[in-house]
């Protein structure tokens, strides 16, 4: 048996290892929320530039500021930042490499000094994101940054220490203007449109509740480059990190698994240099509005499509609701007749090849991942990926059945019950609004869309509200499966 556990570079058949000396790798950027995702995607494109011979100087200090975050702190310091990344084929083989450039993590709680001064040094030059959609602090109905959320108002109190993102990432740039130095790149990396400028946006927001000179000089110094990215990347489970120890003898203390698909688009908008990421794949664009749009509007949407009503049908991972034909038609009807007509022309891409590739994606044994997974933070991801296109197609007139039934299937889920009695463990940061409202829809069946707080006026939008109203009675009366049959056949 081979161990990570202290850093060492074992001989593995099978098992690909950093060929780079990573006792030459020095930190060029400083990242929060290193979990799943970012270990199989933007660490593994920097991993693949250093086998290449390139960005030895654009290592990755990884921050965590949550208190989950503490066993990433612990599994990381321990194998000094090694870790496997195994790609899960659809015929059921593995493929995992270990990964080295991520060489630092801090945990922001044990020492905020340390993660700030990690940022003023002057080799850093990217502080990336990925601190999912409900990281940045907005307001879902109006957009706005929320100078009210309880973390902000402590990090903006006099003589505070810096706790959140946002109080971190604001003190660092502060002292690189104070000693004259540039401004670093904020890399967005979450699945929200308009990533970089939503970045922009609320860190500027925060920033001129503490120092309205600071957040002009931020807005003047820093770059803010838009993402699209993607790869599902399912959580470790306990039987994926026992299979890499019987089949490659490899102990690793939290592997990553992912599919093999990846992309990154990134609008080449950087203040202080970047990685040569063109030469790992990454497409570097002047505007990726086309492409993040593409994906937040197929393959999120369609992930929450499958959530839901997959999961109070019965099913308990992705590939298995992908599988099923019936669903399979029903995902494939919501991305051509109300998905892509949200979309403009995206250049290279031919849409229904992409759309193929993504049922493909979702039917990948393999991966294995859970529904339960997707389903997380569903007001999050439900507010950026499902409603806009039910807004757009409201305004042009276009259908919006399924997505409405996606909503419906989200209020059902909600109950906290499913179609067998059994408990549903409904994770949401807003679960304590939520599940109360709709545990009353039976009753009074628009309760759950009445939260103007997720929903906006989108109870009082007519044709939304029928089509809504519709499809929760089915699922009430009919169970999800007959009624993503009549969808699928209209």
């Amino acid at each position: 048996m081979h161990s990570l556990t202290g850093g060492s570079l074992p001989e593995i058949d099978g098992v690909q290892v950093p060929g780079y000396d990573r006792g030459a790798v020095t930190v060029g950027i400083v990242h929060f929320g290193v979990g799943g995702f970012h270990r199989a995607h933007q660490a593994m494109y920097v991993d693949a530039l250093m086998n290449a011979g390139e960005a030895l100087d654009w290592g990755i200090c990884g921050v965590g500021v949550l208190p989950g975050d503490r066993r990433m702190q612990e599994v990381l310091t321990g194998q000094e930042g090694l870790y496997t990344l195994v790609q899960k084929e659809a015929d059921g083989s593995l493929h995992p490499r270990v990964v080295g450039s991520i060489v630092e993590y801090l945990f922001a709680p044990d020492s905020p000094e340390a993660v700030i001064e990690k940022m003023a040094a002057e080799s850093t030059r990217i502080v990336g994101l990925t601190i999912t959609e409900g990281g940045y602090t907005i307001d879902q109905v109006t957009g706005e940054f929320d100078a009210e959320d309880a973390g902000v108002r402590a990090d903006l109190a006099e003589g505070a220490e810096p706790a959140t993102v946002f109080g971190l990432v604001t003190e660092a740039l502060r002292r690189r203007r104070d000693r004259g130095l540039p401004g670093f790149t904020i890399m967005s990396c979450d699945n929200i449109q308009g990533n970089g400028d939503t970045a922009a946006r609320t860190f500027a927001a925060f920033a001129r509740l503490k120092d309205a000179e600071l957040a002009t000089w931020i807005e003047e110094n820093v770059g803010f480059p838009n993402s699209m990215v993607d790869r599902i990347t399912p959580a470790t489970s306990p039987e994926d990190t026992q299979r890499l120890k019987d089949e490659f003898g490899l102990d690793d203390g939290w592997p990553v698994v992912c599919e093999p698909f990846t992309q990154w688009v990134l609008e080449d908008h950087f203040t202080a240099g970047r990685p040569p990421f063109e030469d790992v794949g990454v497409q570097l664009v002047e505007d990726v509005v086309p492409y993040e749009l593409m994906k937040l509007r197929l393959l999120n949407a369609g992930h929450q499509a499958l959530g839901y009503l997959g999961f109070l049908a019965g099913f308990r991972y992705v590939h298995e609701v992908a599988g099923d034909p019936l669903f399979a038609r029903f995902i494939r009807a919501y991305m051509d007749r109300e998905g892509t007509p949200t979309l403009d022309e995206v250049p290279g891409v031919d849409l229904d090849e992409y759309k193929t590739t993504l049922l493909e994606r979702f039917a990948n044994p393999g991966v294995a991942d859970t529904l339960a997974r997707i389903n997380f933070g569903s007001s999050d991801r439900i507010s950026l990926w499902v409603l806009p296109v039910i807004r757009h197609q409201l305004a042009s007139g276009g259908e919006l059945e399924r997505a409405a039934a996606v909503v419906a299937g989200w209020a059902r889920y909600a109950e906290g019950v499913d179609e067998k009695g059994e408990p549903i463990d409904v994770q949401d940061r807003l679960a304590e609004t939520l599940v109360p409202l709709a545990r009353t829809q039976r009753e009074n069946p628009t309760a759950f869309i009445e939260n103007t707080a997720v929903f906006g006026d989108l109870a009082q939008q007519e044709r939304f509200r029928e089509a809504y109203l519709w499809a929760l009675d089915s699922l009430h009366r009919e169970g999800a499966r007959a009624t993503v049959e009549k969808l699928a056949a209209r």
